[in-house]
């Protein structure tokens, strides 16, 4: 018999699932909003906005790639259809950045759940990483780290 796995896991395979979706060929991350009675009420993974250009060759110009990509947890955000006080969010492989802290602290969302190894961020992201940390701490944000398995 297969076990069931606890919500947090559940939802951070989901998350892991929805980045799949992402057409960038180096990073693929989900994020998915639980709301408290733990049903699903947004996904979002990373990419470029709606109705642009969506190129491979503009995923491999790096910086260009940069400047457009909507991350999982905004677009996660930015699709739902409803307040999200109160939620969780599910984010995998990497700890949101500041900017997504920034996002997840103004839409009311009270608890982020990341699988993510730290120590394999790259030295670009691991300022914002840090910043989103202590800013998530300072909004009295619930943070818990699931360390990969693999």
């Amino acid at each position: 018999m297969i076990e069931r796995p606890d919500i947090d896991i559940w939802a951070l395979d989901l998350s892991e699932v929805t980045a799949r979706r992402s057409r960038d060929p180096r990073a693929k991350v989900g994020a998915v909003i639980l709301r408290s009675d733990n049903t699903v009420a947004s996904v979002g993974y990373n990419g470029f906005p709606r109705g642009v250009s969506d190129d491979p060759e503009i995923y491999l110009d790096k910086p260009r790639k940069l400047l457009r990509t909507v991350h999982a947890e905004l677009n996660a955000i930015l699709a739902s259809r409803e307040p999200l006080h109160g939620c969780t969010i599910y984010v995998s492989p990497l700890h949101p950045c500041s900017q997504c802290a920034a996002a997840i602290i103004q839409s009311g969302i009270t608890r982020v759940v990341a699988r993510t190894n730290i120590a394999r961020h790259s030295v670009t992201w691991a300022a914002s990483f840090k910043e989103a940390a202590e800013m998530l701490k300072e909004a009295d944000v619930t943070v818990k780290i699931h360390f990969p398995t693999q």
